[in-house]
Protein backbone atom coordinates (compact mmCIF):
# COMPACT_ATOMS: atom_id res chain seq x y z
CA UNK A 1 0.00 0.00 0.00
CA UNK A 2 1.43 3.36 -1.05
CA UNK A 3 0.11 6.60 0.49
CA UNK A 4 0.52 9.90 -1.37
CA UNK A 5 -0.41 13.47 -0.43
CA UNK A 6 -1.46 15.38 -3.56
CA UNK A 7 -1.24 19.17 -3.03
CA UNK A 8 -4.23 21.18 -4.25
CA UNK A 9 -5.37 24.81 -4.04
CA UNK A 10 -3.23 26.80 -1.57
CA UNK A 11 -2.98 24.31 1.30
CA UNK A 12 -5.17 21.22 0.70
CA UNK A 13 -3.96 17.64 0.50
CA UNK A 14 -5.93 15.08 -1.52
CA UNK A 15 -4.88 11.71 -0.13
CA UNK A 16 -4.35 8.94 -2.68
CA UNK A 17 -3.53 5.39 -1.68
CA UNK A 18 -2.97 2.51 -4.04
CA UNK A 19 -2.33 -1.19 -4.03
CA UNK A 20 -0.81 -2.52 -7.24
CA UNK A 21 -2.65 -0.65 -10.02
CA UNK A 22 -5.85 0.25 -8.16
CA UNK A 23 -6.27 3.48 -6.20
CA UNK A 24 -8.57 5.24 -3.76
CA UNK A 25 -8.66 9.01 -3.28
CA UNK A 26 -9.98 10.93 -0.28
CA UNK A 27 -11.66 14.36 -0.50
CA UNK A 28 -10.80 15.27 -4.11
CA UNK A 29 -11.70 18.96 -4.16
CA UNK A 30 -9.96 19.21 -7.54
CA UNK A 31 -9.94 16.43 -10.13
CA UNK A 32 -6.86 17.61 -12.05
CA UNK A 33 -4.08 16.53 -9.65
CA UNK A 34 -5.79 13.18 -9.14
CA UNK A 35 -6.11 12.49 -12.86
CA UNK A 36 -2.47 13.51 -13.33
CA UNK A 37 -1.31 11.15 -10.57
CA UNK A 38 -3.36 8.29 -12.01
CA UNK A 39 -1.86 8.86 -15.45
CA UNK A 40 1.70 9.20 -14.12
CA UNK A 41 1.59 5.88 -12.27
CA UNK A 42 -0.75 3.95 -14.59
CA UNK A 43 -3.43 3.61 -11.91
CA UNK A 44 -7.16 2.98 -12.11
CA UNK A 45 -9.34 4.80 -9.58
CA UNK A 46 -11.56 2.30 -7.76
CA UNK A 47 -13.19 4.48 -5.11
CA UNK A 48 -13.63 8.02 -3.84
CA UNK A 49 -14.06 8.68 -0.11
CA UNK A 50 -15.60 11.96 1.04
CA UNK A 51 -15.45 13.19 4.65
CA UNK A 52 -17.75 16.22 4.35
CA UNK A 53 -19.55 18.44 1.89
CA UNK A 54 -17.34 21.54 1.64
CA UNK A 55 -16.39 22.50 -1.91
CA UNK A 56 -12.64 22.05 -1.44
CA UNK A 57 -13.37 18.40 -0.58
CA UNK A 58 -16.03 17.50 -3.17
CA UNK A 59 -15.31 19.84 -6.10
CA UNK A 60 -13.65 17.15 -8.22
CA UNK A 61 -15.89 14.23 -7.29
CA UNK A 62 -18.28 14.38 -10.23
CA UNK A 63 -15.52 14.77 -12.84
CA UNK A 64 -13.54 11.89 -11.36
CA UNK A 65 -16.60 9.65 -11.20
CA UNK A 66 -17.49 10.37 -14.82
CA UNK A 67 -13.89 9.92 -15.98
CA UNK A 68 -13.15 6.71 -14.08
CA UNK A 69 -16.43 5.13 -12.94
CA UNK A 70 -15.06 5.04 -9.38
CA UNK A 71 -17.64 4.37 -6.67
CA UNK A 72 -18.25 7.33 -4.37
CA UNK A 73 -18.74 6.99 -0.60
CA UNK A 74 -19.74 9.89 1.61
CA UNK A 75 -21.50 10.92 4.83
CA UNK A 76 -25.13 9.84 4.85
CA UNK A 77 -26.47 13.16 6.11
CA UNK A 78 -24.52 15.53 3.86
CA UNK A 79 -24.85 16.69 0.26
CA UNK A 80 -22.28 14.75 -1.74
CA UNK A 81 -22.33 14.78 -5.57
CA UNK A 82 -24.55 11.93 -6.73
CA UNK A 83 -24.46 9.06 -7.25
CA UNK A 84 -22.86 8.13 -3.95
CA UNK A 85 -23.12 5.40 -1.35
CA UNK A 86 -24.01 6.87 2.07
CA UNK A 87 -21.92 5.75 5.03
CA UNK A 88 -22.07 6.30 8.79
CA UNK A 89 -20.63 5.16 12.11
CA UNK A 90 -20.24 1.38 12.24
CA UNK A 91 -20.01 0.83 8.48
CA UNK A 92 -16.99 -1.04 7.17
CA UNK A 93 -15.86 -1.01 3.53
CA UNK A 94 -13.50 -3.45 1.86
CA UNK A 95 -11.28 -1.54 -0.56
CA UNK A 96 -8.07 -2.76 -2.21
CA UNK A 97 -7.69 -5.50 0.36
CA UNK A 98 -8.08 -3.10 3.27
CA UNK A 99 -10.91 -2.79 5.78
CA UNK A 100 -12.03 0.84 5.99
CA UNK A 101 -13.99 1.69 9.12
CA UNK A 102 -16.31 4.70 9.17
CA UNK A 103 -16.50 7.00 12.21
CA UNK A 104 -19.02 9.79 12.78
CA UNK A 105 -17.09 12.93 13.78
CA UNK A 106 -19.52 15.88 13.69
CA UNK A 107 -18.40 19.35 14.69
CA UNK A 108 -16.75 21.00 11.69
CA UNK A 109 -19.89 20.05 9.75
CA UNK A 110 -23.00 18.35 11.05
CA UNK A 111 -22.45 15.02 9.29
CA UNK A 112 -18.64 14.84 9.00
CA UNK A 113 -17.17 11.32 8.91
CA UNK A 114 -13.64 9.92 9.12
CA UNK A 115 -12.17 6.76 7.65
CA UNK A 116 -9.77 4.43 9.46
CA UNK A 117 -7.67 1.63 7.97
CA UNK A 118 -6.91 -0.31 11.17
CA UNK A 119 -4.84 -3.02 9.50
CA UNK A 120 -2.84 -0.93 7.05
CA UNK A 121 0.80 -2.04 6.61
CA UNK A 122 3.24 -0.60 9.16
CA UNK A 123 0.53 1.23 11.16
CA UNK A 124 -3.14 2.26 11.00
CA UNK A 125 -4.16 5.18 8.79
CA UNK A 126 -6.78 7.85 9.60
CA UNK A 127 -8.34 10.12 6.99
CA UNK A 128 -9.93 12.78 9.18
CA UNK A 129 -10.85 15.56 6.75
CA UNK A 130 -11.12 18.85 8.65
CA UNK A 131 -11.87 17.42 12.11
CA UNK A 132 -8.29 16.97 13.33
CA UNK A 133 -5.20 18.82 12.12
CA UNK A 134 -1.63 18.47 13.26
CA UNK A 135 -1.47 20.79 16.25
CA UNK A 136 -5.09 21.84 15.84
CA UNK A 137 -8.67 21.02 14.92
CA UNK A 138 -11.26 22.30 12.48
CA UNK A 139 -13.45 25.31 13.06
CA UNK A 140 -16.90 24.53 14.36
CA UNK A 141 -19.22 25.65 11.56
CA UNK A 142 -22.32 23.46 11.82
CA UNK A 143 -21.84 21.40 14.96
CA UNK A 144 -21.31 22.26 18.61
CA UNK A 145 -18.28 22.30 20.93
CA UNK A 146 -19.73 19.24 22.66
CA UNK A 147 -19.85 17.37 19.34
CA UNK A 148 -16.33 18.42 18.36
CA UNK A 149 -14.86 17.43 21.72
CA UNK A 150 -16.61 14.05 21.52
CA UNK A 151 -15.32 13.56 17.96
CA UNK A 152 -11.75 14.38 18.97
CA UNK A 153 -12.02 12.04 21.96
CA UNK A 154 -13.05 9.28 19.54
CA UNK A 155 -10.06 9.91 17.28
CA UNK A 156 -7.74 10.17 20.29
CA UNK A 157 -8.77 6.65 21.30
CA UNK A 158 -7.20 5.14 18.17
CA UNK A 159 -3.78 3.47 18.45
CA UNK A 160 -0.93 5.91 19.12
CA UNK A 161 0.86 4.65 15.99
CA UNK A 162 -2.00 5.82 13.73
CA UNK A 163 -0.90 7.98 10.81
CA UNK A 164 -3.12 11.07 10.76
CA UNK A 165 -3.88 12.22 7.21
CA UNK A 166 -5.34 15.71 7.60
CA UNK A 167 -6.75 17.60 4.64
CA UNK A 168 -4.77 20.84 5.07
CA UNK A 169 -1.20 21.97 5.62
CA UNK A 170 -2.05 24.15 8.61
CA UNK A 171 0.63 22.72 10.88
CA UNK A 172 2.96 25.68 11.36
CA UNK A 173 0.19 28.17 12.14
CA UNK A 174 -1.44 25.64 14.46
CA UNK A 175 1.83 25.12 16.31
CA UNK A 176 2.31 28.86 16.80
CA UNK A 177 -1.01 28.86 18.63
CA UNK A 178 -0.15 25.68 20.53
CA UNK A 179 3.04 27.35 21.78
CA UNK A 180 1.02 30.32 22.98
CA UNK A 181 -1.10 27.89 25.01
CA UNK A 182 1.74 25.68 26.27
CA UNK A 183 5.03 27.61 25.89
CA UNK A 184 6.91 25.27 28.25
CA UNK A 185 5.91 22.03 26.45
CA UNK A 186 9.29 20.68 25.33
CA UNK A 187 7.74 18.02 23.07
CA UNK A 188 5.88 20.83 21.33
CA UNK A 189 9.00 22.96 20.98
CA UNK A 190 10.91 20.07 19.39
CA UNK A 191 8.05 19.14 17.08
CA UNK A 192 7.60 22.75 15.93
CA UNK A 193 11.28 22.97 15.00
CA UNK A 194 11.03 19.68 13.11
CA UNK A 195 8.00 20.85 11.14
CA UNK A 196 9.67 24.16 10.31
CA UNK A 197 12.58 22.21 8.82
CA UNK A 198 10.21 20.08 6.74
CA UNK A 199 8.41 23.10 5.31
CA UNK A 200 11.69 24.89 4.62
CA UNK A 201 12.58 21.90 2.42
CA UNK A 202 9.20 22.03 0.69
CA UNK A 203 8.08 18.80 2.36
CA UNK A 204 4.68 18.12 3.93
CA UNK A 205 4.37 17.87 7.71
CA UNK A 206 1.81 15.11 7.19
CA UNK A 207 0.87 12.44 7.89
CA UNK A 208 1.24 13.20 11.57
CA UNK A 209 1.40 10.50 14.23
CA UNK A 210 -1.44 10.35 16.72
CA UNK A 211 0.88 9.61 19.63
CA UNK A 212 2.74 12.86 18.97
CA UNK A 213 -0.51 14.78 18.60
CA UNK A 214 -1.53 13.63 22.07
CA UNK A 215 1.66 15.28 23.35
CA UNK A 216 1.49 18.58 21.44
CA UNK A 217 -2.05 19.32 20.20
CA UNK A 218 -3.92 21.60 22.64
CA UNK A 219 -7.30 20.44 21.34
CA UNK A 220 -6.47 16.84 22.27
CA UNK A 221 -5.04 18.14 25.56
CA UNK A 222 -7.90 20.41 26.60
CA UNK A 223 -8.22 18.51 29.90
CA UNK A 224 -4.51 18.79 30.71
CA UNK A 225 -3.95 21.07 33.73
CA UNK A 226 -1.52 23.34 31.86
CA UNK A 227 -3.92 23.82 28.95
CA UNK A 228 -6.91 24.24 31.22
CA UNK A 229 -5.07 26.89 33.26
CA UNK A 230 -3.93 28.81 30.16
CA UNK A 231 -7.46 28.84 28.72
CA UNK A 232 -8.95 29.94 32.03
CA UNK A 233 -6.45 32.80 32.29
CA UNK A 234 -6.97 33.91 28.69
CA UNK A 235 -10.77 33.69 28.68
CA UNK A 236 -11.38 34.71 32.28
CA UNK A 237 -13.32 31.55 33.05
CA UNK A 238 -15.01 31.24 36.40
CA UNK A 239 -13.93 28.54 38.85
CA UNK A 240 -17.02 26.54 37.88
CA UNK A 241 -16.36 26.93 34.14
CA UNK A 242 -12.79 25.76 34.63
CA UNK A 243 -14.11 22.38 35.78
CA UNK A 244 -16.37 22.02 32.72
CA UNK A 245 -14.60 20.19 29.87
CA UNK A 246 -16.87 21.60 27.17
CA UNK A 247 -16.60 25.18 28.47
CA UNK A 248 -12.80 24.95 28.46
CA UNK A 249 -12.75 23.38 24.98
CA UNK A 250 -15.16 26.01 23.59
CA UNK A 251 -13.03 28.82 25.02
CA UNK A 252 -9.89 27.22 23.56
CA UNK A 253 -11.50 27.06 20.13
CA UNK A 254 -12.61 30.72 20.40
CA UNK A 255 -9.07 31.69 21.37
CA UNK A 256 -7.75 29.98 18.25
CA UNK A 257 -10.43 31.62 16.08
CA UNK A 258 -9.11 35.06 17.06
CA UNK A 259 -5.41 34.17 17.25
CA UNK A 260 -3.10 36.16 14.96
Amino acid sequence: MKLIALPAFSDNYLWLWHQDQLAVVVDPGDAAPVLQALANDGLKLAAILVTHHHADHVGGVRELHLATGAQVFGPASEAVPAPFTPVMQGDALELLGQTVQVLDVPGHTAGHVAYVLPNAPQSPVLFCGDTLFSGGCGRIFEGTPTQMLTSLDLLASLPASTRVCCAHEYTLSNLRFALAVEPSNTDLQTYAAHCQQLRAQGLPTLPAQLGMELQINPFLRARHPHVRHAVAQHAGLSALEQTNDVAVFAALREWKNDFK
